[in-house]
């Protein structure tokens, strides 16, 4: 993977370039809809204990809060995922 800028990155395999899409340029409505299909989609539970949908959708809200993961749309598929960003 190689960073053009702050916004954008292109991954070597694909066309696609895609987008970092900052928290605070979505609206409310907006920012709880990409948590929670992110949530559907990634949020299987193999521990020992349970956690309900609006516990993972607020655990996911704060690690973006906090800069600890990033939304990122890929015009290609249009479609929009949640990374880690390792800090």
């Amino acid at each position: 993977m190689r960073k053009v800028g702050a916004q954008f990155t292109v991954h070597p395999w694909s066309t696609s370039i895609l987008i970092r899409i900052s928290v605070v340029e979505l609206s409310e409505e907006a920012l709880n809809g990409i948590v929670e299909t992110f949530v559907l989609r990634e949020g299987t539970d193999y521990g020992f204990k349970e956690v309900s949908f609006q516990e993972k959708c607020t655990d996911v809200l704060g690690q973006l809060e906090r800069g600890e993961a990033e939304i990122w749309f890929d015009p290609e598929s249009r479609s929009t995922d949640i990374r880690l960003t390792g800090a």
